[in-house]
């Protein structure tokens, strides 16, 4: 099975480790075994969290971008509404599933966007677009490869801005520099296998000191702290 799906990860925090800016959005293809990513589609947004659902539209559309260059089965996104197809999901039926009243109201204003790009999907591809959020692996691929993204779109940001930046990455993950690449690795219970990367093509890693650190304010979560070398 071939899995296209997006996710949006790490953020830029204030000292009290606070997040104030969502940094990436990634959309990636994964097959069997399902560890990493086969193709993949990022960008910096640097979105306000307090705007963070809006990010869920620019993941569905990432998905749709990059299946105009791969094949896949499905489609996964990150929104957890028991797998149900999107282009299906009526505001009726949002209204009777368990979920926030919070997230309900912001689903329920985002809707229309997201059954337009699941239909454009389903009419281009013959894809189903699945709310299956957290309970897919390649959506946790996605957010390690978003992860590992943000880290080098925030350290050409500390560049630009000459300034030390602290960046929150994503949940029980572990960073690696090596070969030119930053990883993200999963630190969660069987996945220890399952990893996000990113190709330091500009060199902006050999230009910053990375210091990580643990979040104290959320438990689970790593920090790292990027600041321009002298």
């Amino acid at each position: 099975m071939r899995i296209v799906s997006a996710d949006s990860s790490a953020a830029i925090l204030d000292e009290n480790f606070m997040p104030l800016y969502l940094v990436a959005s990634a959309s990636v293809l994964v097959e069997a075994p399902f560890r990493e990513a086969h193709a993949r589609l990022a960008k910096p947004i640097f979105k306000e969290v307090a705007d963070g659902y809006e990010v869920i539209v620019g993941e569905a559309e990432l998905c749709r971008d990059l299946l105009g260059s791969v094949k896949a089965d499905v489609v996964h996104l990150d929104v957890t509404l028991s797998a149900v197809p999107v282009e299906e999901l009526s505001p009726v039926q949002l209204s009777n599933m368990r979920v926030s009243a919070k997230a309900r109201q912001h689903l329920l204003r985002l809707l229309p966007r997201l059954r337009k790009i699941a239909g454009d999907i389903k009419r281009a591809y013959g894809l189903d677009m699945l709310a299956i959020g957290k309970e897919s692996v390649p959506v946790r691929v996605a957010e390690l490869t978003a992860g590992s993204e943000a880290i080098l779109f925030a350290c050409a940001r500390a560049l630009e801005d000459k300034e030390e930046l602290l960046l929150g990455l994503p949940s029980r993950c572990q960073p690696i520099v090596a070969d030119g690449r930053v990883y993200l690795y999963s630190l969660m219970a069987a996945e220890h296998d399952v990893r996000g990367y990113a190709e330091d093509a500009a060199g902006v890693l050999s230009k910053v000191n990375m210091v990580e650190t643990l979040n104290p304010s959320a438990r689970g979560f790593r920090a790292l702290r990027i600041k321009p070398k002298p």
